[in-house]
C-alpha cells in the first residue's frame, strides 16, 4: 500500500547541513550528495520470523539471554572479519537488567558505494540504543578498495558475526533488523531478500558460515534496487528537469562499483534485488521511504521494490514524501519516529 505523508519542517541535523552546504557549493558530486543524511522511516507490521529461521538463529548463538549493563555501552571498531581493515563495526549496547536479550538494528551507511563510514550513523545509533535496541553500525569495503559484490559480502558477514557473538553481548538472534539510506538502503534490502539463500553475496571465507544472515525487518530510505532500471525511471522525475544523475554510464557510482558500465556489465542483472524474492524462503517486513523529487535515486526504485514485495505477498509500506530530494532533511524530521515504532512492533518490543 502507498502512503503520502506531509513534510513537517523542523531543525535540520548539523551533519546533514554540512553535507548539504558542500553539495550546494558543488564541492561534492551528485553521487556524494546522495548520502549526506542519517535517520529514517515509515510504518508497517511484519510477518514474524519463521519457526525454522528463529530456531536456527537461537540455536546458533547458544543463548538468547540478556546481559546486564548499568548504562549504554559503546564499542567502536570491532572487527567482524580479517580480510580488510574496513571490516569493522561500532556496537552500541543498551542498558539492561539482563532479563532479556536485545533486538538488533544493523545500520548501513550510504555514500554511493564509494565513501562514508560507520560514524555517519552515530546520531541515529544513539537514538536507537536509548530505546532499548542494540545497534551495529557497519563499515564495509567501498568501491575504491574492492569491486562488487565485496561490500555486500562484508555486510552479510557482519550479520553472521553478530549472531555468532549474540550470547556474549546479550543480543536476540531471532530479532535482527537492517536499516540503510541510499547505497545503505540497497545493502539493507539485499539482506532482506537474500537471507539464508545462496547468492553471490555470500563469502564463507569471511567467517561464521554456520550462522544465519537473515533479518526480520528492513528499512530502506531512498535506496536503489535495480541498477538497470534507474535511468529509465529517472527520466520520469519531473522535478529534476532532465538533470537526474546518470547511472548506466561508466563513470556512475554503480558502474565504478561493478568495475564496468551498468549498461554493458554482465553483473548488472544480479543487482536487481527484486529477482531474489521468488527464491526467498522467508521475506521480512519492509518499511520504505522515498522523495518524489529525488534526482539521484529515482522514486521508481522504491516503487519497483514495493510492487515486487506486494506481488510476493510480503508485508511492506512505501511512504513518498512530496517535494523531498535525495537525503532530504525531511526524512529525519518526519520518518524517524514512525520507523522506530515499526521496528518496535515488528520485533515485538
Amino acid at each position: 500500500m502507498l502512503h503520502h505523508q506531509p513534510v513537517l519542517m523542523r531543525t535540520v541535523p548539523t551533519r546533514f547541513m554540512a553535507v548539504a552546504a558542500l553539495c550546494t557549493a558543488g564541492a561534492l558530486t551528485l553521487a556524494a550528495c546522495a548520502d549526506g543524511s542519517t535517520s529514517a522511516e515509515s510504518t508497517a507490521t511484519l510477518s514474524p520470523p519463521t519457526a525454522e529461521s528463529s530456531t536456527a538463529a537461537t540455536t546458533a548463538s547458544g543463548s538468547s539471554a540478556g546481559v546486564a549493563r548499568d548504562a549504554v555501552e559503546t564499542q567502536p571498531g570491532v572487527a567482524y572479519a580479517s580480510t580488510s581493515p574496513s571490516q569493522t563495526l561500532d556496537l552500541y549496547l543498551p542498558a539492561s537488567d539482563g532479563s532479556a536479550a536485545a533486538p538488533v538494528v544493523v545500520l548501513i551507511h550510504g555514500g554511493a558505494f564509494a565513501m562514508g563510514d560507520s560514524g555517519m550513523e552515530a546520531g541515529l545509533a544513539q537514538t536507537l540504543v536509548q530505546e532499548g535496541f542494540a545497534v551495529a553500525a557497519v563499515n564495509y569495503r567501498l568501491s575504491g578498495e574492492a569491486l562488487y559484490p565485496a561490500g555486500a559480502q562484508d555486510v552479510k558477514a557482519a550479520v553472521r558475526w553478530l549472531r555468532a557473538n549474540a550470547a556474549q553481548y546479550g543480543l536476540d538472534p531471532a530479532k535482527f533488523a537492517a536499516w540503510g539510506q541510499s547505497a545503505g538502503g540497497w545493502m539493507a534490502t539485499m539482506l532482506g531478500v537474500t537471507g539464508d539463500q545462496a547468492t553471490i553475496f555470500d563469502d564463507d571465507s569471511l567467517g561464521n558460515p554456520d550462522q544465519s544472515d537473515s533479518v526480520q525487518a528492513v528499512v530502506s530510505w531512498y535506496g536503489p534496487v535495480d541498477f538497470a532500471t534507474m535511468d529509465e525511471q529517472a527520466a520520469e522525475v519531473t522535478a529534476c528537469a532532465g538533470q537526474s544523475q546518470a547511472h548506466g554510464t561508466a563513470d556512475s557510482p554503480e558502474s565504478r562499483w561493478l568495475g564496468e558500465a551498468v549498461d554493458t556489465s554482465d553483473q548488472t542483472g544480479s543487482t536487481d534485488l527484486t529477482s531474489y524474492l521468488s527464491t526467498a524462503s522467508a521475506i521480512p517486513a519492509f518499511s520504505l521511504a522515498h522523495g518524489d523529487a529525488d534526482c539521484n535515486v529515482p522514486t521508481g526504485q522504491s516503487q519497483q521494490l514495493e510492487d515486487a514485495l506486494d506481488a510476493a505477498g510480503a508485508t511492506s509500506t512505501l511512504t513518498i514524501l512530496p517535494g523531498a530530494r535525495h537525503a532530504d532533511p525531511a526524512f529525519d524530521q518526519t520518518q524517524t519516529e514512525p520507523t522506530i515504532a515499526f521496528l518496535q512492533d515488528t520485533l515485538g518490543m
